[in-house]
């Protein structure tokens, strides 16, 4: 099966989702997340990808990036992951494939679910059942984009900025977002876009997306064309055909 391409566009926000080889850790240290990082602030000073929110989990890692090239995350995470899987082969003494295939991602439309992306990241290990509060899990961005705590790989993107007219009116904005349950079924869109590679906003933003690239993203439809619709007398010429056919069988 051919694999399925996937599309960025310069300053357009994407979520990216990397899981480990059939759900294996990834990281095994508290030394393996500091490297992680490192070489992620490395590959997107690189490669002009400014990076919104983060999680690196035990055994994926999420990020919200926006390229300035349409390469740019292409590259960014080829080159991560190069460093990375390098490292922990050495260190770990180990040998062979670190990640379960490509990495997945979904382009992701500002005004409406921009920042809804930023919760459902930092979010995940309480979802997990891994901490009871985002802020309670180091290996996030939430610190640094509701306390304000330094994250020099943190780029803020112009909606976060919108939160307030000050830094602490934006953290404190930023905190009451998460008070707010996210709809289970923004969820489930946002799952969705993230597995089949479509955009993660409403049709007009699709529609933008697609006019700009020439073509269709995201999944395709299942299951054979349907085929034309017949005339209702040869169905029922069709039908009598086969009534007749299973009664010579049962005789």
């Amino acid at each position: 099966m051919p694999r399925k391409p996937r599309f960025f566009l310069p300053n357009v926000p994407v979520h990216v989702v990397q899981r480990g080889n059939n759900r294996q850790p990834i990281f095994f240290d508290e030394a393996d997340y500091i490297a992680y990082l490192g070489w992620l602030e490395e590959a997107a000073r690189r490669w002009a990808c400014g990076v919104h929110a983060y999680v690196l989990m035990t055994n994926h890692v999420h990020l919200l990036l926006t390229p300035e090239g349409a390469d740019g995350v292409s590259r960014a995470l080829q080159y991560l992951g190069r460093r990375y899987v390098a490292y922990i082969n050495d260190t770990y003494q180990r040998s062979g494939t670190l990640w379960e295939g490509r990495f997945k991602s979904s382009l992701v439309q500002t005004e409406t679910y921009l920042l809804t992306c930023y919760r459902y990241i930092e979010l995940n290990p309480v979802r997990a059942a891994m901490v009871e509060h985002p802020n309670d899990y180091r290996w996030s961005s939430y610190a640094h984009n509701a306390d304000g705590q330094t994250d020099q790989l943190i780029s803020e993107h112009p909606e976060y900025l919108k939160l307030g007219a000050t830094e602490d009116g934006r953290r404190e904005t930023y905190r009451q977002l998460f008070a707010v349950e996210t709809p289970e079924e923004r969820l489930k869109e946002l799952r969705d876009c993230l597995q089949t590679g479509a955009p993660l906003g409403n049709d007009k933003f699709r529609e933008q997306i697609e006019a700009t690239l020439g073509r269709k993203v995201g999944a395709s439809r299942r299951g054979r064309p349907k085929k034309p619709r017949q005339d209702s007398t040869k169905r029922e010429a069709r039908t009598r055909q086969q009534d007749d056919a299973n009664k010579e069988v049962e005789s």
